[in-house]
């Protein structure tokens, strides 16, 4: 009982409020905001994943200030949209889900690397995985890859501007640019592997959005050491669990694009606040987030988008478990 009532608290412990979370918040729903409803109003509604994407940029750095900020976003966003422009090329030449599964793999050890030469703020490639197996899916066709990498590239850029602007309003000092780390070989390997067994489980199952399982394969690793990782896997199975009861309904209401992006800028503010605090209550608002996005442009049935969420989601972390123990037996044993 007691491994279980501390396992609970673990789970629902709320981490001190960040400093300057609410203006963390309010760059990152301006820089999604700006771009959708700016293609939305433009009727290019389905270049909006593009821009999706490029503006998570403004996801990183939240912690760092001036110069250190301005190069963590400029360095993600590069890779989010090498990702988009590498998704759409992948989707025009059709290639089959085996062979996705595989570029996916190789994504992930990539921002691996660069998530570990660059520092990123989140860590790991969560989010380059992320953007390049969403656009994989959406159908296009050559002339697309151009749009994406240009419609991606422009809300990146955007983000950082916003990410940015206010140390050059206030005319801050510049600290100095972080130094360059080494990659460690050991984590683009875990993140490939992870990628692999997870993104094949689900397109061995036959279900349609694989890169839910290796997303969510791939979350855990993002943080250091078994506990933590431990925590970030059972945050994010009980968070989707729960979210997908918000994103139901939400799915349901069939909302107009500009309601639907107006609720996806809500949704994205509402995680900035508290991820830093408890990623499961994160988990809450970026499961439907995630879902509506996924229906701009390209509307899809509630039940099997619920459906495929929640199966992915418990087919990525029970991988990401697997993984975890393993590494932590043989650990046990050298010692």
């Amino acid at each position: 009982m007691s491994v279980v009532a501390a396992s609970t608290t673990s789970l629902l412990r709320l981490n001190p409020v960040p400093p300057g979370q609410h203006r963390v918040a309010l760059r990152a729903g301006l820089s999604v905001a700006v771009p959708l409803l700016t293609l939305v109003l433009l009727d290019r509604t389905t270049w909006a994943v593009y821009a999706a994407f490029g503006a998570f940029t403004a996801l990183y750095g939240r912690s760092r200030v001036h110069l250190p900020r301005a190069v963590m976003q400029s360095t993600a966003g590069l890779v989010l949209v090498a990702a988009v422009g590498l998704g759409a090329a992948v989707s025009a030449a059709a290639v089959g889900p085996w062979t996705l599964v595989l570029l996916s793999a190789l994504v992930a050890a990539a921002g691996s690397m660069a998530s570990t030469v660059f520092d990123w703020h989140p860590s790991g490639p969560l989010f380059a995985i992320f953007a390049f197996g969403t656009v994989a899916s959406v159908p296009a066709g050559r002339s697309d890859v151009g749009v994406a990498l240009a419609v991606a590239g422009a809300s990146a850029v955007l983000a950082v501007v916003i990410g940015n602007i206010g140390a050059v309003a206030r005319r801050a000092a510049r600290t100095s640019t972080p130094p360059l780390r080494a990659p460690r070989y050991v984590d683009p390997l875990r993140y490939l592997l992870v990628v692999l067994l997870a993104g094949g489980a689900a397109t061995a199952a036959g279900i349609g959005h694989p890169w839910w399982a290796m997303v969510a394969a791939v979350a855990p690793l993002s943080v250091s050491g078994r506990d933590h990782q431990s925590l970030r896997a059972a945050h994010r199975a009980v968070g989707t669990l729960l979210g997908l009861l918000l994103a139901a309904p939400l799915l349901l209401l069939g909302l107009d694009p500009v309601a639907l992006v107006l609720v996806v800028v809500v949704l994205q503010v509402v995680t900035e606040l508290v991820v830093g605090r408890n990623y499961g209550i994160a988990m809450l608002f970026i499961t439907p987030m995630a879902l509506l996005m996924g229906q701009l442009g390209s509307s899809q049935g509630s039940g099997a988008l619920l459906f495929d969420r929640g199966v992915e989601t418990a087919i990525g972390v029970v991988v990401a478990l697997a993984l975890i123990a393993v590494e932590h037996g043989r650990d046990t044993v050298a010692r």
